[in-house]
């Protein structure tokens, strides 16, 4: 008999457990909550503002590289490196964002930041010195409005985070730009 008490506890033990039953007390359990150790996913506006910083910073890296073999002003190439190198960290900040909130992020430039690097490619001396202040003069605004506005949004706090550290080097480059344009007669964006 006890042989067979053993045997009985052992099966239930061992066999499978059924979920507990939701009650007005315990709702069902859902499988897109993370579990303990896991990052959550962030989907929507978080997401889109993290793949679009991603495909703004690749942009911004491979244009800091044109302009520094292209550019015929040394205060052009200097501001060049100083964008190479901020955005080649702020975007292994972001794959790592990326990666822990599992946010796939594009792989290279969109057709628009491509077709703005063709375009400066065919520039050469003080016009591509312009043309290159000039681009990142309007980039930058768009991404300190962009990055203010998430900084300060109710968002996920990791991608907010983020925006917020990297906010104040965005606004930076902003100031270096506005200063260039001036030294070098850059036409001011539109927007």
């Amino acid at each position: 008999m006890f042989i067979q008490t053993l045997i009985v506890a052992a099966a239930l033990v061992a066999a499978p457990q059924a979920p507990p039953r939701a009650t007005p007390e315990t709702p069902p359990p859902t499988a897109d909550k993370p579990q303990a150790g896991q990052a959550a996913a962030v989907t929507g506006a978080d997401a889109t503002f993290v793949k679009k910083a991603a495909d703004g910073g690749m942009a911004e890296v491979s244009l800091a590289k044109l302009a520094q073999e292209k550019a015929s002003n040394a205060d052009v190439k200097s501001f060049a490196a100083k964008l190479e190198k901020d955005h080649s960290q702020a975007n292994d900040d972001l794959k790592e964002l990326a990666s822990k909130k599992s946010i796939t992020l594009p792989t290279e430039p969109s057709k628009n930041h491509k077709a703005l690097h063709d375009k400066l490619a065919k520039l050469s001396g003080a016009e591509f010195d312009k043309a290159y202040v000039s681009a990142m003069l309007e980039d930058h605004q768009k991404d300190v409005r962009e990055f203010s506005r998430v900084a300060s949004s109710n968002g996920d706090a990791d991608v907010k985070a983020f925006a917020s550290k990297t906010l104040p080097t965005l606004k930076e480059h902003l100031q270096q730009a506005q200063d260039l344009s001036k030294s070098i007669g850059a036409k001011k964006p539109t927007s």
